[in-house]
This record gives C-alpha cells, structure tokens and sequence, in this order.
C-alpha cells in the first residue's frame, strides 16, 4: 500500500508524518523506516525506527532511488513501513512533471504489493495539482 500526505511547502506535513510514524511504531510487529533529506528529525522519532539520511548516498536520479529502496526491502525482511519525508525531493522528482511521480508511485506500489511494505509518502503538492491517479492515495491534505 502507498499512502500520501499533501500540501504546500510549509503546511505541516512533517509534522502530520512525524505524528503517524511514533504511532504507528507501538503496533509494529516489523521494522519501520523513515528517509529523509537530514537527520534534523533525529530526536523527534522514536528509537525504535530506522533513520536514513538519503543524501549520505550520493542518489543522482529517481532509478537510483527505487533502487536504494529495493536494496532496503531486500535486507530487511522484517521490514513492515517506510516514511518518506519530502518525497519529490529525496527521489529526484521535485522538478519532474507528474506523470514521472505517478511512474515512481506505481513501482513503489509493486514493490509494497510483492513484499508487503506499506509506504507513507509525504508530497509538497496541492491535492487538486495531483492527477487522478494518486488522489485515491491521499490521507492527509494539508
């Protein structure tokens, strides 16, 4: 399953993820992870989720990225959740036209369908600014 959780730059979408991760960490029976742009959210996640700062990585392109992830799911096979903190940003899509987003999606969706990871994508982009196909994804509209 992917998730997503919209709105403009500074709305309130780390904090609305920040929220859900340390909830949603008490029930976990697996492994969360939480990828971000820096470690500056270090201290407000609980210590049982895995931080990774993904510019520690040198990613240069969106492939790159999906990449990356499939390498995490594939070490990690108590892996249950991913968050990722500033999506377009940290997978290269921030100035990428939308049909580009919605092929990033469909792969993370395949990649959660075949290995049960649920993923939680936090999107700088106004809800009626998505196309159709990601707007039954949304959450949380901020």
């Amino acid at each position: 399953m992917v998730q997503l959780i919209v709105g403009r730059k500074g709305k309130g979408k780390t904090k609305c993820l920040l929220d859900k991760v340390n909830t949603e960490v008490k029930d976990a029976r697996g492994n969360v992870c939480y990828l971000d742009k820096s470690t500056q959210h270090m201290f407000e996640l609980n210590n049982r989720i895995r931080l990774i700062n993904v510019t520690d990585y040198r990613i240069e392109n969106t492939d790159q990225f999906l990449g990356f992830v499939a390498g995490i799911i594939s070490q990690d096979h108590d892996l249950e959740k991913m968050f990722f903190d500033s999506f377009l940003d940290i997978s290269h899509l921030k100035n990428a036209d939308m049909d580009a987003v919605v092929g990033a999606v469909k792969k993370l969706q395949a990649y959660s369908d075949s290995n049960k990871v649920t993923f939680v994508l936090s999107v700088s982009a106004d809800e009626a600014d998505l196309p159709e196909e990601l707007k039954s994804l949304i959450i949380e509209s901020l």
